[in-house]
């Protein structure tokens, strides 16, 4: 019990994230300028990122150390929850549908997660004073 204490924030944010994408498309407020820069993307890029940054926090605060197979393991997984959520949209949630694109940003933020864990670690849990 004491260390699922790490993984809340992770867990609030993979839930959040299948909540949110779930949404029947009717229940999200369009917007034309949103749409015409892909600002859809944008938002797939922070939320799956935030997936590898959070469960990448979680590990390293249990362990004090996280490993590059570790980091590496966590871009599958959450690319592979992206992928997921895609195939709910078009199988199960409500005037939703499946995008690729979507896929390859969630894919791309979650290598980019891996990058804000390590400015994050730097910033904050290095001892830089020397």
């Amino acid at each position: 019990m004491k260390l699922l204490k790490y993984y809340v924030p992770a867990t609030i944010w993979i839930i959040l994230i299948l909540v949110v994408c779930t949404l029947p498309g009717n229940d999200i407020p369009t917007n034309s300028f949103l749409e015409k820069i892909h600002f859809d993307k944008f938002v797939h890029f922070g939320l799956f990122g935030g997936i590898v940054l959070f469960l990448s926090l979680g590990i390293y605060w249990q362990k004090k150390h996280i490993s590059p197979l570790t980091l590496l393991l966590l871009v599958f997984v959450s690319a592979g929850y992206g992928l997921a959520i895609e195939f709910i949209q078009k199988y199960w949630a409500i005037s939703r549908s499946f995008d690729m694109y979507d896929v390859v940003a969630d894919t791309l933020g979650a290598i980019a997660g891996v990058w804000v864990f390590k400015l994050v670690r730097y910033l904050f849990f290095t001892d830089r004073q020397s």
